[in-house]
């Protein structure tokens, strides 16, 4: 049986996602990846000012990490920006999906996330799912 590979975080990421952690500018997005042939988490992409809705059009069908600095209204009218690591579980060959699982962990542990939710299917990412799970979060 073939060893888990758990992928290493680039050490650019790490630093544009604690620099990324602490700006005020709302609807932020980073969708990562995994360069497999080095074995590394890396940034693909960034966007800015774009909605949950807009962020779903965007990702890329086998790549199942996003880091979304999100404007949320809280109930009582306060406002923050906290960074959500949304991670989905793309079709794919079992190897891949175990490497994901194991880099997903080691990238959370790395850059503290707190803010962790897993979708299945990209289609469900909305402003409604991505509030839904933040409110547990009060």
């Amino acid at each position: 049986s073939e060893s888990l590979v758990v992928c290493e975080v680039d050490g650019d990421l790490v630093k544009k996602l604690r620099d990324f952690r602490f700006r005020k500018e709302t609807n932020n997005a980073a969708i990562i990846k995994i360069d497999k042939d080095r074995q590394l988490v890396i940034l693909d992409e960034e966007h800015e000012d774009i909605s949950p809705d807009d962020l779903k059009d965007e990702l890329p069908e086998r790549q199942p990490f996003v880091v979304y600095s999100y404007k949320y209204q809280h109930d009582d009218g306060r406002v923050s920006y906290p960074l959500c690591f949304i991670f989905s579980s793309p079709v794919c060959k079992p190897e891949q999906q175990m490497m994901y699982a194991g880099s997903k962990n080691k990238l959370v542990q790395t850059v503290e996330l707190t803010k962790v939710f897993e979708i299945r299917n990209t289609e469900d990412l909305t402003e409604e799912w991505l509030r839904e799970k933040l409110g547990f979060f009060r």
